[in-house]
């Protein structure tokens, strides 16, 4: 039996599942609507927690603990830079209010209408209406502040091909006391690599002669960079990464802690050893960062059925092709048509 269900609220599957008695296992993510409908209309049903999705809820806490501990990255790298004597000393400027970008403006804006509506006691999902976005997105900007989600739109910022020879712009453009021309400059870096328009540099020449071009940043890892690092096996990570991996553990203890714990629940996840998951769980809560401590005590609600992923060869992978077929539809029509016809472009074979 396939379906399309209108919603993902509990009671409508659980009206569904009364519907058609009779499930004996039912793979789900960790959505608290299923697993109270799954209660409610088919208790006798075995629950069992997709393990792609636990892999998923894993590297959202990792992120996030990298996200918290990023001044540790920063002061690590910066102590490092001063101890090497690089060939062109870097001019650093004054800091600056972060810029006054597009995908800047649109975080702090949405920030500011998620956060007031939630004030006026809106629901996640009257939010996610009214603004047109996605529930995951609202609960995002509900739980992390606005510091973080500005750092991590800042490292989304387009542009970026000047980056690696703003330093050496910046001295050459002070040693020379303005005196320099910019396609000389241009020349020059364009023969240690630079492959931009002479138009993106001109934009840094203009910023440096009014004073407003960003300081040069130091060379760190994003968060997200440094989860994808984590959550990958250890053999499929090049030397380079694996080096910088390691400059990011000796920087940061708790990054270095939730780093061995994230490693230890991938490995439960891919060889199925659920019975190691209670003392996971316990060595999470105990000396683990905030993040990380979050995640296991979500695990520790849903214990059973994050106990029978981790044992059961039964996951939700088999059809998730599917289910990025279903998303491709529902993002080309769905809002400009009827659910009626989504459904039945879902349920008629391609």
């Amino acid at each position: 039996m396939v379906n399309v269900l209108p919603d993902r609220t509990s009671e409508t599957f659980a009206a569904w599942l009364t519907d058609h008695p009779g499930a004996e296992i039912i793979c789900r993510d960790r959505a608290t609507a299923y697993t109270k409908a799954v209660r409610e209309a088919a208790p006798d049903a075995l629950e069992v927690a997709d393990r792609r999705h636990l892999l998923q809820n894993l590297s959202a806490a990792m992120e996030k603990t990298c996200h918290q501990h990023r001044d540790c990255l920063c002061k690590h790298a910066e102590e490092e830079t001063a101890t090497e004597a690089p060939e062109v000393a870097p001019m650093l400027l004054p800091p600056a209010e972060l810029p006054r970008t597009q995908i800047i403006e649109r975080t702090r804006h949405r920030y500011e209408d998620i956060h007031r509506l939630l004030e006026k006691r809106w629901t996640i999902s009257a939010i996610a209406r009214r603004l047109n976005l996605d529930r995951k997105t609202v609960r995002r900007f509900r739980d992390t502040d606005l510091d973080q989600l500005l750092a991590s739109a800042r490292e989304r910022r387009p542009g970026g091909v000047l980056e690696p020879f703003t330093a050496y712009l910046n001295t050459r453009f002070t040693a020379a006391q303005d005196q320099v021309s910019g396609t000389r400059l241009f020349l020059e870096i364009q023969a240690r690599g630079y492959q931009g328009s002479r138009q993106v540099l001109r934009k840094h020449l203009a910023a440096l002669r009014a004073g407003t071009a960003e300081p040069v940043q130091v060379d760190i890892p994003s968060p997200r960079t440094i989860t994808s690092w984590i959550m990958r096996s250890r053999e499929t990570l090049t030397d380079s990464q694996d080096q910088r991996l390691l400059q990011v553990r000796l920087a940061c203890p708790d990054i270095t802690r939730a780093c061995d714990l994230a490693r230890a629940f991938a490995d439960l996840v891919r060889h199925r050893r659920g019975y190691l998951l209670l003392e996971w769980i316990r060595q999470a809560e105990q000396d683990a960062p905030k993040p990380m401590q979050g995640f296991a005590g979500f695990l520790r609600q849903d214990l059973d059925a994050v106990t029978a992923g981790l044992t059961l060869p039964w996951s939700s992978g088999v059809v998730e092709g599917h289910v990025n077929r279903v998303k491709t539809l529902k993002r080309a029509m769905y809002g400009r048509a009827s659910f009626a016809l989504l459904r039945t472009r879902v349920l008629t074979r391609p």
